[in-house]
């Protein structure tokens, strides 16, 4: 049987009280209005932001007014007159207040996986003695496979245990061996919250640091690194924070351990006095010293136009909105899609659940791209997993019924059978 795509579009523009229910909620969105500064393409429906967010809609022009009067015009001399050189600092004092994080402790450098080495290296260097590095087996795999390469080439005889999605599985492996405990905030398939502070106190009672991954919720929900006491986290910047494709990523250091923590890899931009050119190396003082090399500009420029777009409203404003749009969509699906083999994974308590709503069904890639052809954009997790990312700066209401009523559709008349959404794609 072959169903025709209009089909399916017009199950989404129906005009039901559930579909008029969300236009309603949009009028009465005090964020609605932040929709229009970024550019998402018309007669899409864009779920995708906890895995790429949207492009700010100035981002073009910013860059190409750095590229013309900075690179083009000014060239060499623009580290110094257009503060080229301190952007890692600048992006990163910016980025602090949505991380409840002072300036000088946050900077924006290099990609998350880096940045995890240079943390859990520094942080293992300052609990010698300890063997246990505490992570969790659904992590994602980066971290991993950072912490597995430190165990192997840096820290011969430390070992990895690996917690369950729970915290009281965390709670367990506690002991007097413990020297680190790196954990995501929100799991990356299930969208689960972990308890920060409540994790974090206890590894400190027993004598750990602890790294915190904010990948899947920094510019999501509220999050006080200060409050919880937290050591170190990192995280990206092209999720929720729409820094652009690659664009760098963060390390946080509790002003406490900047002392103390140090940077196992000393490129000079790290050195206390860099141009000096000094060939013994000193490190900096300052949270610059888990700088590497020569910042990439040009990339900085998308995600500060992004934190001016954040500055406009509140971290507790967007996370009241994001659990308004992941709960109607939990709530759409388990009418909508009962019978139909689909299993939530993420949390229904408010508490537990991130920026995102995560199903399960054994034929989860196709229908994933069924969705995606017929216009909205989400993503696939092996083995089976439909991810839904709501961003609160842009997702609207109506989106969210459009993307039900659109799943809906596709597995009441089939169309996810058409053998063309079989082929597997690189990336997923």
């Amino acid at each position: 049987m072959t169903v025709d795509l209009s089909t399916i579009i017009a199950a989404r523009n129906a005009d039901t009280p559930e579909s008029r229910a969300a236009e309603e909620h949009d009028r009465a969105d005090p964020l609605a209005g932040l929709r229009a500064r970024f550019a998402l393409p018309d007669g899409e429906i864009y779920l995708d932001g906890n895995s790429l967010g949207a492009m700010p809609k100035a981002a073009p022009e910013i860059m190409a007014g750095e590229m013309e009067a900075g690179w083009g015009r000014d060239l060499i001399r623009s580290w110094n007159s257009r503060d080229w050189h301190m952007l890692p600092v600048t992006a990163g004092d910016r980025l602090a207040p949505l991380m409840g994080a002072q300036p000088g402790e946050v900077l924006v450098a290099d990609s998350t996986s880096v940045n995890l080495y240079k943390l859990a290296c520094a942080a293992l260097h300052m609990r010698p003695g300890r063997e246990t590095i505490i992570s969790e087996a659904n992590n994602f795999p980066s971290d991993i496979h950072i912490l597995q390469g430190i165990v192997r080439d840096m820290f011969a005889g430390k070992r990895i245990a690996l917690a369950g999605d729970d915290d009281e599985s965390v709670l367990a492996l506690l002991d007097a061996d413990t020297a680190l405990v790196c954990l995501s905030h929100v799991n990356y398939r299930t969208g689960r919250l972990r308890d920060m502070a409540r994790l974090t106190r206890a590894a400190h009672d027993a004598g750990a640091l602890v790294i915190w991954d904010l990948a899947h919720s920094l510019g999501a929900l509220p999050v006080d690194l200060n409050g919880c006491e937290a050591d170190f986290a990192v995280g990206c910047s092209y999720k929720y924070l729409n820094g652009g494709p690659g664009a760098p990523a963060w390390l946080f250091v509790a002003r406490r351990h900047l002392a103390a923590a140090r940077n196992p890899l000393t490129g000079w931009q790290g050195h206390a006095t860099p141009f000096a050119f000094d060939i013994d190396y000193r490190p900096a003082e300052t949270i610059e010293k888990f700088r590497c090399g020569t910042p990439p500009v040009l990339a900085y420029l998308p995600l500060l136009e992004s934190l001016s777009i954040f500055r406009r409203t509140g971290m507790e404003a967007l996370r009241e909105k994001s659990l308004a749009l992941t709960g109607s969509f939990i709530k759409l699906c388990d009418g909508m899609l009962a019978g139909h083999g689909f299993e939530l994974v993420t949390p229904r308590a408010e508490v537990e659940r991130g920026s995102q709503v995560a199903l399960t069904h054994e034929n989860g890639w196709p229908i994933m791209q069924a969705l995606i052809a017929a216009g909205v954009i989400g993503d696939f997790r092996a083995p089976d997993i439909l991810r839904f990312g709501f961003t609160p700066l842009y997702t609207s209401h109506a989106d969210v019924w459009g993307a039900a009523a659109t799943l809906a559709a596709i597995m009441e008349t089939g169309f996810w059978k058409d053998p063309a959404f079989t082929a597997r794609k690189l990336v997923t």
